[in-house]
């Protein structure tokens, strides 16, 4: 008598059809779930994630996702889409806005961090939730361009630069072992800028399909990001022997020092900083406007555009890449030669004024603002004492930022003159490299009489 043998099916009673269905489902989510522990892997590389330094690596790059698909959206919105006047005014319109709001940031984001040093969490999810919601506001406006918009695209731009003064105050609370803050710093920074890179040819994806769409992803952007701020570990929120610190120059009898009673060197660094940053401002708003009135030979304004910011974009992340490993054991040195470098390319694009030029100082400018930058980080480190350093942070950030809005304010002023916008360029670095050679010069010799050897690199 003879039998059937049963068809065999796998040890959990699948048959082939389930396993197959698995098997595809494995090949379908493998890419992503490999991809994320790539990413994971990278960003928590080197004690970073058992510091919690990955956590805020990734945020930040959902920031810098998030920000750059507010900007696509608003892009076409603010220079392609009107007349050039038109677009200047607007423009105009919106930076003097920004001026007041961020006079009164000055003085008030730094003490507020003194004063609710246990909320910095809650500031940063709070900078998140306030950037979703508002770019569902503008969603419905985008498509109009009208004046509405901008009170709206003013509260993205505070609540991006809260959030950024936040950021850089809570870093050195994340360094691991044997981890320079140069180094923290520019991977922070590198994270926001390749997040940056991809989102967004998927913003101007989402923007073929309709000007809110970008927003729309925004939006969900920055709710993912409202939670994984809580995610950051506990001693965020930790200010356990922290006191203010101050810019002002009459501090001689107060027993809290400043940047200046501290180091003339941090300030002159600052000030050569904050020039650098003034550079960015004004060439970001200069150029937009330029270019679209005389873009380079043979291309379009748009093009035009993209190829500037694209040497910009690809100059700051060489610079933060190089702040990964370069050991600034002299950051004073590094500040004074890569404004003089900058100085320099301004002068060249201001005497002999062309289109490939300007893509040239547009690099440069990215590239040693990043250095800039990261060496004026390893400063504050070394020159200000750990009781007032988080808010030195704060405090310097809120004065690059204003420096950045003012350069973005004579930019849209100046006649659209090429020669003479790369002239202004020019002086506002020669400020800056005179300020950094005077830092140079008061530059402490040997290791800091008041603290340990610093880590630096």
């Amino acid at each position: 008598m003879s039998s059937v043998a049963p068809v065999r099916s796998s040890d959990d009673g699948s048959g082939p059809a389930k396993r197959a269905g698995r098997a595809v489902g494995r090949a379908l989510h493998l890419p992503i779930t490999g991809t994320a522990r790539g990413i994971r892997r990278a960003t928590h590389a080197h004690g970073a994630g058992e510091s919690g330094l990955g956590r805020l690596i990734e945020l930040h790059a959902i920031n810098g996702a998030g920000d750059v698909m507010i900007t696509v959206a608003l892009a076409s919105t603010v220079f392609f889409s009107v007349p050039t006047d038109e677009a200047r005014g607007r423009v105009a319109l919106y930076l003097a806005i920004t001026m007041a709001p961020f006079t009164v940031l000055a003085p008030v984001i730094g003490p507020l961090l003194d004063r609710l040093p246990h909320g910095r969490r809650a500031a940063m999810a709070a900078a998140m939730l306030a950037r979703a919601l508002l770019a569902l506001m503008m969603s419905g406006a985008v498509a109009t361009g009208g004046l509405e918009l901008y009170p709206a695209a003013l509260g993205v731009l505070v609540a991006s630069k809260a959030y950024g003064v936040v950021r850089s105050a809570v870093v050195p609370r994340l360094l691991p072992p044997k981890f320079s803050l140069v180094k923290a710093n520019s991977r922070v920074t590198l994270a926001g800028l390749l997040a940056t890179g991809a989102a967004a040819p998927v913003a101007a994806g989402l923007h073929t399909i309709g000007p809110p769409w970008p927003l729309y992803g925004a939006c969900v952007i920055f709710v993912w990001g409202t939670f994984a701020a809580f995610s950051l570990p506990p001693k965020v929120d930790d200010a356990k022997g922290e006191s203010r610190a101050r810019l002002s120059t009459h501090e001689a009898h107060s027993r809290r020092p400043g940047l200046r009673t501290v180091s003339p060197s941090v300030l002159c660094g600052l000030l050569a900083n904050a020039a650098m940053r003034m550079l960015s401002g004004f060439l970001i708003f200069f150029l937009a406007f330029l270019l679209r009135e005389h873009p380079l030979a043979g291309q379009s304004a748009a093009v035009s555009l993209g190829i500037v910011g694209v040497s910009a974009g690809v100059g700051n992340a060489c610079g933060t890449a190089a702040g990964a490993w370069l050991r600034a054991r002299a950051p004073e040195v590094i500040i004074a030669a890569v404004l003089s470098m900058t100085l320099g390319v301004a002068v060249l694009a201001a005497v002999f004024f062309s289109g490939p030029l300007v893509a040239v100082l547009g690099a440069t400018a990215g590239f040693c603002q990043a250095l800039a930058k990261l060496s004026l980080d390893a400063m504050i480190q070394r020159d200000v004492p750990e009781a007032v350093r988080t808010s030195a942070f704060a405090r310097s950030e809120t004065l690059l930022q204003m420096a950045w809005v003012l350069g973005g304010a004579i930019g849209i002023v100046l006649p659209l003159n090429g020669v003479l916008g790369m002239s202004v360029a020019a002086a506002i670095v020669a400020l800056g490299t005179t300020m950094a050679l005077r830092g140079l010069i008061a530059a402490p010799r040997g290791p800091h009489p008041s603290s340990p050897r610093p880590r630096v690199a």
